[in-house]
């Protein structure tokens, strides 16, 4: 359909309210098939978010093998057989998008790049008397938003998303043998997204000159599993498997339309978001004690990930066609021992795109990526601290051949990466 066309669709009829009716119908029906898929995260794992831990992002998330501090809770779960007598963790994540978009007629635009806080807190007990420890950890492995703002070339696909995933984790970890471990844990989350839009193109009268406008939003809650092995057969070599079961989260909410009247004001809406399963593999090797040196493959099985199931209370069922293809994270980091309890480390990874140009959306511009760290930190007695910085990169994505929306808009063009992530964490032991 293209503009002429569109714009013939939305004019009243001379009788005026039945015609009307059914133009507010289309727009919503046709936001909410938009709308589903938007509110996620602007990563470019997906809508994953695997920075959990200063000590781990230091290390280019390289940590599954190595997993020696509470935050293994999210990393390997069997790490925590490593730590003695009780252990609390708390750190906050700062990032912020770093997002500029090319469209084909030459204009740039850039999304807020304002810094986003994600909090993560860990806790480990480890009895003495016996072989097992016990984990709680509360973080974010999904989330985050994008705002391209009101005057984008593609406003009418999407303007503005954001999705808050907050997973509570309890583990129990058996030490069956002294260098063999395995642990497992029930994972609840709770989800809320939101998702704005233009509508454009309406015509005006009746409408407002800078047409109307869409949002919708919603929460839910989901069921997971996180399990880990740790096997460290030697003091130089040690391997580490993490896996997430997938989860699905059910969101009800609702849907809103401006101006209104003439448009709906509100209505019931839910729908269903796939959360895909992924495993982690790694080996840490350390060639002296001052030095540890890590290796990770990180799979996101992101092929499950073929639709967004969506219920509207005036439309029925319908689904909106995502389909993903599971993409890798290759990880590498290294950490040395300073003296005094001091430490310092660097990173390295790159992730691979896992959106097709044909059902690409620009809240969620994924692109292939390389992710630089550096970070430090000292562990005492009692305390330790640690903090990390990352940048993320990539010189251009070009993207051809992306869905046309209902004015003629499409998301293609060239899209550019440069952002930046804090990791800052405090340890108490006691």
């Amino acid at each position: 359909m293209n503009a002429k066309q569109t714009m013939r669709y939305f004019v009243p009829s001379q009788t005026g309210a039945g015609r009307l009716a059914r133009a507010g119908q289309a727009i919503t029906r046709a936001a909410l098939l938009l709308a589903l898929l938007c509110p996620l995260a602007t990563q470019a794992v997906g809508y994953r978010l695997p920075n959990q831990d200063p000590d781990a992002i230091a290390r280019g998330n390289a940590f599954v093998a190595t997993a020696d501090n509470p935050s293994a809770i999210y990393y390997n779960p069997a790490g925590i057989t490593q730590l003695d007598g009780q252990q609390a963790r708390a750190g906050l994540y700062l990032v912020s998008g770093g997002y500029t978009y090319d469209a084909p007629n030459g204009k740039e635009y850039k999304a807020d790049s304002a810094y986003q806080p994600v909090p993560q807190l860990y806790y480990v007990i480890s009895p003495k008397e016996l072989p097992l420890s016990f984990g709680l950890g509360v973080y974010a492995p999904y989330g985050l938003s994008l705002d391209w703002g009101r005057n984008t070339s593609f406003n009418t696909i999407a303007e503005k998303g954001k999705l808050e995933y907050i997973s509570i984790n309890p583990v129990v970890a058996w030490k069956a043998l002294p260098t063999l471990s395995f642990a497992i844990g029930p994972t609840i989350n709770y989800s809320k997204a939101k998702f704005e839009r233009a509508i454009g193109l309406l015509p005006s009268p009746p409408f407002p000159a800078e047409g109307g406008h869409f949002s919708v939003e919603g929460d839910g809650w989901g069921y997971g599993l996180n399990a880990g092995v740790r096997w460290q057969p030697s003091e130089t070599l040690a391997f580490g498997i993490n896996y997430r079961l997938a989860t699905d989260v059910d969101y009800d909410g609702s849907s809103s339309t401006t101006p209104s009247p003439p448009l709906p004001a509100s209505v019931s809406t839910t729908a269903s978001i796939h959360f895909p399963q992924f495993i982690v593999g790694g080996i840490s090797y350390r060639p002296s004690d001052n030095w540890n040196l890590e290796f990770n493959l990180d799979w996101t099985d992101w092929d499950s990930v073929n639709s967004i199931p969506i219920n509207h209370t005036a439309f029925g069922n319908t689904a909106l066609a995502l389909n993903y293809h599971s993409s890798f994270m290759y990880e590498f980091g290294a950490t040395r021992q300073l003296g005094r309890g001091y430490f310092a480390s660097i990173g390295y990874f790159y992730s691979e795109n896992s959106s097709p140009d044909k059902y690409f959306n620009p809240i969620i511009p994924d692109t292939d990526l390389h992710l630089g760290s550096l970070g430090g930190g000292y562990r005492g007695t009692r305390w330790g601290w640690s903090a990390a910085w990352h940048f993320g990169y990539n010189p251009g994505r070009t993207v051809e051949g992306s869905p046309v929306s209902m004015t003629g808009q499409t998301a293609d063009g060239r899209y550019h990466v440069f952002n930046n992530g804090f990791n800052v964490a405090v340890t108490l032991k006691f």
